[in-house]
């Protein structure tokens, strides 16, 4: 967590301040030199989940209006109705693999419609065991949904793979030029699997044949907007290309990465394309959405009631030994650019508007009161924080805010820092409980929070929140 503040920069940032515009907003050069103009994005390829879903509905219907003892009680179709989808969802069968095939999910889609069978009959035995489903009616009831639904399934896949074969999507190949050049030529000789190379994006050229080499952001950006590119296929290891490919994938791009060497089907969760290992390739923003703020406005309501009679306590204290104004009140940099008005307690007064704006981390300062010094090391000056978070200012958990200075520097200096204003900011996040908090390694920090961002889930908020309260009892200070 950072400060008010009297200590200069890590890494020998500037002390210069005010001279010139500070742009807030991720620069160019933080995603691999290029940014994709808004309202050119490439056009989206028609994988609604829709159709498979309607097609395992009709499947549920048709089975359960077939057999005598389903139709004498509604629910029962409906529960088989909700059980199936439900369970399909959950395997990500509604999510089309890039070159569908009804073969590949036969036997996933049979057991969830046989295991939601079996669940049916058992609450049907344990509620209303004269009315029990017998043996009989759950063969002929798993076998006709089973074919109605792989039959329904087969021709949405057919069609897409048709569509596919007849439009196939522009793709960008990124990797070592040779390598990439072997792999572009592989999909141009199948051109059923619904991507055509347009060109290749490395750092040097392979020779005269081939694709074009694309090899600065200008480049790529030209190339996505002359060709409407869909799909980028990675050959080399993301973490090579991780500006560039978040800019990609905030382009409205499909990411795949490509093993160019090893066979697909020993591959867990890997899908084939021209005969080559294939995976989604997540360096987005995964959407936090409902439960994120659920969470954050019920941790952070809950902790203000609780802690309302100690923060009142604090700021007598603070008044008393320090004088008025006992919130502090800092510009900080949020979600996409945005500023907003962080708060916490007072332990420490910048010479001037200069100082509080451009220097860096307090610990350790020895002209603040023993009070002050408390609260810092045991963190206890944010908990006014809990109110930015009620506001929706900030999140509970999220890469830490920084001030309009320093985002603008380490945007420039530290590839992958603008990047981390992807995500709401937070109180507390991965960096912060991995001891990357004050004077720590900005580069290190931006890796944490970026790794936070790209696998968020909602258990990982809660381990980092849990662990959080467990670093409370060993305080380290700021």
């Amino acid at each position: 967590m950072t400060a008010e503040s009297t200590v200069p920069s890590p890494g020998g940032q500037p002390r210069e301040y005010g001279s010139s515009s500070v742009s807030v907003m991720p620069s160019p050069e933080a995603y691999g030199g290029f940014r994709f103009p808004a309202g050119r994005r490439p056009p989206a390829r028609p994988t609604s989940w829709l159709p498979l879903a309607a097609m395992d509905a009709v499947a549920a219907l048709v089975a359960g209006r077939t057999l005598t003892e389903i139709q004498r009680h509604p629910l029962l179709t409906a529960a088989l109705l909700f059980g199936v989808l439900a369970l399909n969802a959950r395997a990500s069968l509604y999510r089309p693999p890039p070159l569908p095939a009804l073969l590949d999910e036969l036997p996933v889609v049979c057991a969830r419609i046989a295991v939601t069978w079996c669940a049916l009959a058992a609450v049907c035995a344990a509620f209303t065991p004269e009315e029990a489903l017998s043996a009989r009616t759950l063969v002929l009831g798993c076998a006709v949904q089973s074919a109605i639904s792989c039959a329904g399934r087969g021709t949405v896949h057919w069609r897409r793979r048709r569509a596919l074969a007849r439009h196939p999507g522009a793709a960008l190949v990124i990797g070592p030029a040779g390598t990439a050049q072997r792999v572009a030529a592989a999909f141009l000789r199948r051109p059923d699997c619904g991507v055509r190379p347009v060109g290749v994006v490395s750092d040097r050229p392979a020779g005269p044949d081939g694709l074009p080499v694309l090899a600065t952001g200008e480049e790529v950006q030209r190339a996505l907007i002359q060709n409407g590119v869909r799909a980028v296929l990675v050959v080399e290891p993301p973490s090579r290309r991780g500006p560039m490919l978040r800019a990609l994938a905030l382009a409205g791009c499909e990411l795949w990465e490509v093993d160019p060497d090893s066979p697909s089907y020993d591959r867990e969760g890997r899908s084939t394309l021209a005969g080559f290992a294939c995976r989604p390739l997540s360096v987005g923003v995964r959407r936090a959405g409902f439960g994120k703020r659920f969470l954050d406005v019920a941790v952070s309501g809950t902790l203000l009631l609780l802690v309302s009679p100690l923060l009142l306590a604090f700021a007598a204290v603070l008044r008393l030994t320090d004088g008025p104004g006992v919130v502090f009140r800092q510009e900080r940099i949020g979600k996409d650019g945005r500023p907003f008005t962080l708060l916490k307690f007072r332990t420490h007064r910048p010479a001037d508007a200069h100082e509080a704006a451009t220097r860096w981390s307090v610990a350790g300062e020895q002209e603040m009161s023993r009070f002050c010094h408390f609260l810092r090391r045991t963190s206890l000056d944010e908990l006014l924080q809990l109110l930015n978070v009620l506001w929706g200012d900030m999140s509970l958990v999220g890469p830490r805010p920084e001030r309009p200075y320093f985002v603008a520097k380490f945007s420039q200096a530290y590839p992958g820092y603008a990047a981390r204003h992807r995500m709401q900011t937070g109180i507390t996040g991965l960096a912060q409980v991995h001891g990357l908090r004050g004077d720590t390694s900005i580069e290190d920090r931006c890796r944490f929070d970026n790794a936070y961002i790209d696998n968020w889930s909602m258990w990982q908020d809660i381990c980092i929140l849990l662990r959080t309260a467990a670093a409370l009892v060993r305080p380290t200070g700021s």
